[in-house]
């Protein structure tokens, strides 16, 4: 193949084509447990929305409560991934090795959030969170019916493989990606690029910017005891039992358990078998819908 402007940006129009169509049809798991924030400048700062009471009778003047009073940040990083091919290998026409590398370029970058949100998720016993609490915590700061302030837990400590009870039905969800720049490749083949002149190499790029980040640690329960019944219960129970600085509880709806695939069977076992031990009904059918994330390996 002759080494030309037009070839060049057919070989580019073609590896675009290839990379986005393959992002575009692969599956993420980031989105079931996190919500996309965008962002356009270099941090996003966020609102403690969990200390806020809920509705109250409106009995005198309205009682403002500033979301903004204390705020976290995130901000974003940049990420990137590049690809050389050498001037010899357009020439010899090699260029379709080159295709499934571009499409699994894309297959990459629309799995790429789940590379940072499910780590950081993972670690959230060791991470602090917004309220100066690790994310996974026994001493969360919380509240009892009184108003009063006590600790709360969604966390219980062991030594088995963890698993995760997750309220993923609220507007603001237990994780957050945001999203300062897409994915998108470019390219560098201009004969006085450094890379062609010097190298003898045409190099393309995708990159892109943003980052994960702590959303409500009341809509996750990490559990690293035996997934059981009685244990997924005690999980249920301690979530549905957290309430608003007012005293009202939270309407947390513990819908998804999220298992690494070592935990499915008995994930299933709990929560899809109509009949256990032998033909007894099992109350915690349907209680809840298993999602294996290969992350929590």
């Amino acid at each position: 193949m002759d080494i030309t402007i037009a070839n060049l940006r057919g070989i580019y129009t073609s590896l675009s084509t290839l990379f986005n169509t393959a992002m575009a049809a692969t599956p993420s798991f980031y989105q079931k447990i996190a919500m996309t924030v965008p962002s356009t400048t270099f941090a996003n700062e966020y609102p403690r929305l969990d200390d806020l009471p809920g509705f109250r009778e409106w009995i005198g003047d309205r009682i403002a409560h500033d979301v903004g009073a204390t705020l976290y940040s995130i901000q974003n990083r940049s990420f990137e991934k590049t690809i050389a091919i050498r001037r010899r290998m357009i020439e010899d026409d090699q260029i379709g090795i080159f295709t499934p590398i571009a499409a699994q370029y894309g297959q990459d970058g629309a799995a790429f959030p789940d590379t940072l949100v499910w780590p950081l998720f993972k670690k959230g016993e060791l991470t602090k969170c917004y309220d100066g609490q690790y994310y996974f915590d026994t001493d969360h700061p919380g509240y009892n019916e009184q108003g009063n302030q006590i600790s709360v837990s969604n966390y219980a400590a062991g030594a088995q493989p963890a698993w995760y009870l997750v309220d993923d039905t609220q507007v603001v969800k237990p994780m957050i990606w945001q999203s300062r720049k897409p994915i998108k490749l470019t390219q560098m083949f201009a004969e006085t690029d450094p890379n062609v002149f010097w190298r003898d190499e045409y190099v393309w790029g995708a990159d892109t910017r943003g980052n994960a980040g702590y959303g409500l640690w009341q809509m996750a329960y990490k559990s690293k005891l035996e997934l059981t019944d009685t244990n997924f219960s005690a999980a249920r129970t301690a979530m549905q039992s957290i309430r608003r600085r007012d005293g009202t509880i939270m309407p947390i709806r513990p819908t998804t358990l999220f298992v690494p695939p070592t935990l499915e069977a008995p994930a299933r076992k709990i929560v899809e078998a109509a009949l256990i031990n032998g033909g007894e009904t099992n109350v915690w059918a349907k209680t809840a819908r298993v999602e294996v994330i290969p992350h929590l390996a």
